[in-house]
């Protein structure tokens, strides 16, 4: 008779916590470069770069790192939210595109028009 290895048995909750993780890894991979994009849409390099300047002496800069950070916050909120709506049955899981479609625009301080 047969007897099955308890270590290769998936069970359903692995199962749902597996997809769990790769549907989150590609929203947050997509989240990051969206991020990036906006950063470097003021000449930063990065996420990282822009608000390694929160602190900085020059007001122009300063001000794009807080509305930098700012506006980073409130768009992870929406993932996180948008994740637990899809979880819930609440909505269907969007597309990355429609993902970061959704998020909330950034809104730059006047004195930091390119």
């Amino acid at each position: 008779m047969w007897t099955p290895n308890p270590s290769d048995i998936t069970t359903a909750s692995e199962k749902a916590f597996a997809v769990r993780a790769q549907r989150l890894a590609a929203f947050k991979a997509a989240f990051d470069a969206h991020l990036d994009l906006v950063a470097q849409q003021r000449q930063y390099d990065s996420r990282v770069t822009i608000v390694g300047y929160i602190a900085s002496t020059n007001p122009q800069w300063a001000g794009e790192a807080n509305a930098f950070a700012a506006w980073r916050d409130g768009a992870l909120g929406y993932m996180f939210e948008q994740l637990a709506a899809v979880e819930a049955g609440e909505i269907a899981a969007p597309s990355v595109e429609e993902f970061i479609a959704g998020m909330p625009a950034i809104e730059w301080p006047e004195s930091a028009q390119p």
